[in-house]
């Protein structure tokens, strides 16, 4: 039996979206309103968006910062996710570059449940949280196994909150001279070794934000329990007390790890954690209702790019990389511990705010940190080849390439330039399991006008190669640059449910 890839991509169609740049940076500091009101964050955050981000910002005080690092001038929100560092063999800790800022796609799905309700803009005051930052485990299923097909999800029990949440997380492992992977495909970050032999662009860290809301709390005491996601995460059906659908948050942040292939060592995310289940991502609405209820409505052009919808007005990346902290005279005379403490370059023997690695299975605290436990083992699944296909719907995604490359140790980040591809490419066609193999699970990606279906034919597989030692940053950073800009391919893009 043979299955049309063209009639699987196009079942249940893929909605509208837009994604938002954020190639500036506001710093890289202890800073966090949602869980550390007025006082020194926990962990350090590389932090993207108004410059009214503050230890104690508001919406109004996002509103009324006099520039943003995102693209959109009428967007105040404030974008934050913690920062990424590499421990060297001698134990000091280095800032891993961020490559091309931040990207925050506002994906307009709506409730499967009931189509006709639509999509609610955020309102004023709106804010929430995404993962948990003490997770140190995976829970659902088999941390070996790939994930089923979504479709299979609900007989199998696996909807609940607590496991879609974990599932909401994404690592994606870059390397432009094959097939991408497909969005939220690996829920861990593969170990080093792994990155060094097949992360070749380094490694895409991937959140989804919940969207369905309960329709009343602006926020709450986790900041989360006001939201809940669909049930197949990104899209679906929402559940009972959570109808009403806001936009569908996802962030993205390419780290060059490859700028420390060959050199010993591991990477850690700044809150201690080294396999990734604990990432997580904050945000805080800062846009105009009226203004972005507009933009739900009128910004849907298939491509994606926010350059396509008429009512943005656009800056440039040089005017985004020059909104900073800085521009916040009160938070540097508030609060100039947290920014005076140093989060960038070489920082020394350990994290900022002196924070231990904590390596589970059990929660992140202070009885664990710094305690080593090998119950916890993070394979890693192998790249899968997709198969292209064309389709008149649009899954989010594009193809970028990097413009320039910022020192290592800079604020400023990198600029990536969109460029959409006109190459159409015939439907093949999918064998099932009587033919050449089975397929475990599909996921979907787009380059420019080309839709990919990805099949995921093994679970896991270690794999060792022989890599090559680097020894010079710059010279990474150099060839980095240079398959950029030969191969045009620095995107994959969200799955669409199967």
């Amino acid at each position: 039996m043979k299955v049309s890839v063209a009639i699987l991509a196009a079942a249940g169609g893929a909605e509208a979206f837009w994604r938002m740049e954020c190639r500036g940076r506001l710093g890289v500091a202890r800073l966090d309103p949602l869980v550390n009101y007025g006082e020194v964050g926990s962990h350090a955050h590389s932090v993207h968006g108004s410059s009214g981000f503050s230890d104690k910002a508001e919406f109004d005080d996002l509103m009324n910062g006099d520039c943003t690092s995102c693209a959109v001038t009428q967007d105040k929100s404030a974008y934050w996710t913690p920062s990424l560092y590499f421990q060297h063999a001698n134990g000091s800790y280095e800032l891993v570059q961020q490559v091309g800022g931040m990207l925050a796609y506002y994906l307009l799905y709506t409730d499967d449940a009931n189509p006709s309700s639509g999509i609610k803009a955020f309102p004023p005051g709106f804010r929430m949280i995404a993962g948990d930052t003490n997770r140190r485990n995976y829970t659902v299923g088999n941390v070996q196994d790939a994930d089923p097909q979504k479709s299979d999800w609900a007989s199998l029990g696996q909807t609940s909150q607590t496991d879609l949440t974990q599932r909401a997380i994404g690592f994606n492992c870059l390397n432009y001279g094959k097939q991408p992977e497909g969005t939220l495909y690996r829920h861990y970050m593969p170990d080093k070794d792994y990155l060094d032999a097949n992360c070749a662009d380094g490694i895409r860290a991937e959140m989804m934000f919940p969207s369905c809301w309960n329709g009343k709390d602006l926020d709450s005491d986790n900041h989360r329990s006001h939201l809940a996601y669909p049930d197949l995460v990104m899209s679906g059906n929402c559940p009972k007390g959570f109808e009403t659908k806001v936009p569908s948050l996802m962030y993205e942040t390419i780290w060059a790890t490859n700028n420390f292939i060959g050199q010993p060592g591991q990477f850690v995310w700044a809150n201690g954690d080294i396999q990734g289940f604990g990432y997580h991502a904050d945000f805080m609405n800062g846009w105009d209702e009226d203004f972005l209820q507009q933009a739900v409505e009128t910004c849907t052009n298939d491509s994606g790019r926010i350059q396509d919808c008429p009512i943005f007005n656009i800056q440039t990346e040089d005017q985004q990389g020059q909104c900073t902290f800085n521009n916040n005279a009160e938070l540097v005379k508030m609060f100039k511990t947290s920014l005076n403490e140093k989060t960038t370059g070489l920082i020394g023997d350990s994290l900022p705010g002196g924070v231990k690695i904590a390596y589970g299975p059990e929660p992140a605290n202070a009885a664990n940190a710094g305690s080593h436990s090998t119950t916890v083992e993070v394979p890693t699944a192998t790249y899968s080849q997709g198969a292209t296909v064309t389709n008149g719907n649009y899954m989010p995604g594009g193809i970028f390439k990097a413009a320039k490359v910022a020192d290592v140790n800079s604020p400023v980040v990198p600029s990536i330039t969109t460029e959409a591809s006109s190459v159409i490419t015939e439907a093949p066609t999918v064998i099932d399991q009587d033919g050449e193999f089975t397929a475990i699970r599909t996921e979907y990606i787009t380059n420019g006008n080309v839709v990919s279906m990805v099949i995921i034919k093994e679970a896991l597989e270690y794999v060792t190669v022989t890599t090559t030692t680097v020894t010079a940053v710059q010279t990474v950073q150099a060839r980095q640059y240079s398959q950029y800009m030969n191969r045009h391919k620095v995107r994959h893009a969200a799955n669409h449910r199967a």
